[in-house]
């Protein structure tokens, strides 16, 4: 079998890799010519554990290829999967404009039956657009050619994307023809020799479910901040809250951690956009509408934390950030706490000193010179005045509480995701503030 994956960001990449390992022809195209001119160099444009091997080695197989033209591969082509943007409208809306202008080539170009995949995470009623503009393309031909339409979102997790991919705990696919099924079928069939589902459903079910998933843990996570800061005020203790609701097999204990809130390229952009399809639809989301205005509160609390220990005077503070991406094994840092946190500092006219093993290079892209980048965590703790730690990364658990405390201004931390032990720090003599402990 032979498929296009059209886009190369997170998503078309991580996909079509994964589908080369399993054995499928793969051509992955992307109208950035310089990605492109960059992957078929060996150079890898994201961050992700693993990719860097998988790439190297399917591309050398032959299985696993790169181009800018589209229209040249689609008469060899079985599936075309669209895994292009779809950033947000100003109004929160998904904008398909990728998504359409992929439909419209394939319309212009196909000579045969093909299946159109959409892996984007786009919104209800998206298959229904990409089949009108087919379909108009090819009667501007004045060609009937059978085509069908499919939804595949996908549900990678930054940091943990090829194990995902590779062993899915279910695959969703929504069709709406026998022909399409099959298809989808001898495709995934891999994919499912470990007992892993694919559940097949129709196309609209399918779309609602990407961004019912987000939604329902953006939820999670910001009903656990919410009640870790009701903690802090009745002096209860946010760990034990979650240990005493997560045993509850109804409940269970994943997404219930408290911290200074969630970002990356998925929950902010899916939240809005299910708020908004809603408004189209003349229904209001209360319940999502409040998870994101909870979560934009929640990342300013590291900052009002901090304002309140220094009793309002940060001007001339130095604060060493730790961990900028909006959660460890990634480089990504959209919509990040870190940046809000940032802001704020700047704003306050704080000297800001940060570090993250991975996400230098685009915090530099996304921040310029507005912060000063340490070599360390060590480094960034020379002169300040406190540590705000952002991001849970593994190699931030176990530092050199001594050493830093010798180089520090003044030995305060505010624990952002809850990693340390307030005990063992204030026996190091640290003032540790953490989310909804005391």
């Amino acid at each position: 079998m032979k498929i296009t994956i059209v886009g190369t960001g997170y998503v078309g990449l991580v996909t079509g890799t994964c589908f080369a390992e399993m054995g499928v022809h793969v051509q992955c195209i992307d109208i950035d010519t310089r990605k492109i001119e960059n992957l078929n160099k060996g150079k890898i444009p994201i961050y992700e554990p693993g990719l860097d091997a998988l790439v190297h080695k399917n591309v050398a197989s032959g299985r696993l290829q790169f181009g800018t033209d589209l229209a040249s591969v689609i008469d060899t082509t079985d599936i075309v999967f669209s895994a292009v943007g779809t950033p947000p409208d100003e109004n929160g809306s998904a904008d398909l404009k990728y998504v359409l202008d992929v439909a419209r080539i394939v319309g212009q170009n196909m000579k045969k039956y093909l299946l159109f995949v959409t892996k984007s995470t786009v919104p209800v009623g998206t298959a229904k657009l990409v089949r009108e503009t087919i379909a108009e393309e090819l009667k501007k031909r004045k060609m009937e050619i059978p085509f069908d339409i499919a939804s595949n979102p996908e549900f990678l997790k930054e940091g943990a994307a090829i194990d995902d991919c590779m062993c899915p705990d279910r695959i969703v696919v929504g069709v709406d023809s026998e022909r399409a099924k099959t298809l989808m079928e001898q495709l995934y069939k891999p994919f499912t020799l470990n007992g892993h589902p694919v559940l097949f459903m129709d196309i609209a079910s399918a779309e609602m479910t990407k961004y019912a998933a987000n939604a329902m843990l953006a939820t999670r996570i910001s009903f656990m901040n919410e009640i870790a800061n009701l903690c802090e005020r009745l002096g209860a203790n946010v760990h034990e809250v979650r240990r005493g609701i997560g045993s509850d097999p109804r409940i269970g204990s994943k997404f219930l951690y408290a911290g200074c809130g969630y970002g990356g390229s998925c929950f902010p952009k899916d939240v809005k956009a299910l708020i908004k399809t809603a408004a189209e639809n003349n229904y209001d989301m209360r319940v999502l509408q409040a998870v994101e205005a909870v979560n934009d509160t929640q990342k300013e609390i590291l900052y009002h934390k901090l304002y309140t220990h220094f009793k309002g005077d940060l001007h001339g503070k130095t604060i060493a950030v730790w961990g900028l991406s909006f959660k460890p094994q990634t480089d990504d840092m959209r919509e990040a706490s870190s940046l809000v946190l940032i802001e704020k500092l700047i704003n306050a006219g704080c000297k800001i000193q940060v570090f993250d093993p991975v996400a230098m290079k685009e915090a530099k892209r996304i921040i310029g010179e507005k912060v000063t980048y340490g070599k360390d965590i060590y480094d960034t703790a020379i002169n300040a005045d406190a540590i705000l730690l952002v991001t849970e990364w593994k190699e931030f658990r176990l530092p050199d509480w001594k050493l830093i405390k010798q180089t520090m201004r003044c030995p305060v931390i505010f624990d952002g995701r809850n990693i340390y032990e307030k005990e063992v720090l204030r026996a190091e003599g640290f003032t540790c503030y953490g989310i909804g402990t005391s």
